[in-house]
């Protein structure tokens, strides 16, 4: 049976507002959540878990016009990963472990066309001044920060200071999926116009997904970013042969 869960074609999207929450925990404990063609993109002995929260508007596949696109919310749970290509590059990028989102057309296509196992769930939104809310009463999820002109790394956080906590924000530039049975990786590109994440401080997070992992992940740092062009090229399919 033909499958299209590769990425078929470019698509190209507006993401209006990004929360990305990062969690780090000992990379012995994440990586048996990797199939085996990925490995942890590391720093010392901490892998990490991103749950990036985005506001999407106008997704469409690339050059069509924007008001042909569509508008919901996303949540992405994600490990930071890296994988050795065939020609033998050394790729860094996302390995999906579930994708969340509150429109249900969102989750038949996202589940037709890619293998980023989509839900549908309800979310909500809440902004008062500098604070931000994000909630779903199904899976618990309940997120608020606040945007402080000099934001604290989070207590415990393995990061030096936010120029190395950026480098593990995301969005990075390749998100990789796999197909055991057909032992093929595919792997698609991201690029953006431009990027400049802002640090925030989270006033509390419950993030059950999360807390239910090995580690248990620890909160490491937050970020922000509001109104960023973005697309995906096509997927690109390579066999995987243990290189």
């Amino acid at each position: 049976m033909l499958s299209l869960r590769h990425h078929p074609f470019a698509v190209e999207a507006r993401l209006a507002r990004t929360t990305v929450l990062t969690y780090a925990a000992p990379a012995a404990a994440l990586q048996p959540l990797l199939p085996e063609c990925l490995t942890l993109d590391t720093l010392g002995e901490w892998g990490f878990v991103a749950v990036a929260m985005v506001q999407t508007r106008q997704l469409r596949p690339r050059g069509l016009p924007a008001w042909l696109g569509q508008n919901f919310f996303l949540i992405g749970y994600r490990l930071l990963v890296r994988y050795r290509s065939a020609a033998g590059k050394r790729l860094r990028g996302l390995y999906i472990l579930r994708s969340e989102t509150d429109q249900r057309r969102m989750t038949l296509l996202g589940n037709l066309l890619t293998g980023y196992r989509y839900h549908t769930v309800d979310i909500g939104q809440e902004q008062r001044g500098p604070e931000q809310r994000i909630f779903s009463a199904q899976t618990g999820l309940d997120v608020r920060i606040w945007e402080a002109a000099e934001a604290a790394l989070p207590p415990g956080s393995p990061f030096a200071d936010w120029t190395q906590a950026r480098r593990y924000a995301g969005p990075l530039p390749f998100t990789f999926s796999y197909d055991a049975a057909a032992g093929q990786v595919t792997i698609v590109q991201g690029r953006r116009e431009f990027w400049t994440p802002r640090p925030v401080q989270v006033l509390a997070a419950q993030v059950p997904l999360v807390e239910q992992l090995p580690g248990p992940p620890q909160l490491a740092s937050a970020f922000v970013t509001d109104d960023i062009p973005y697309h995906w090229q096509k997927g690109r399919r390579e066999a995987w042969t243990g290189h």
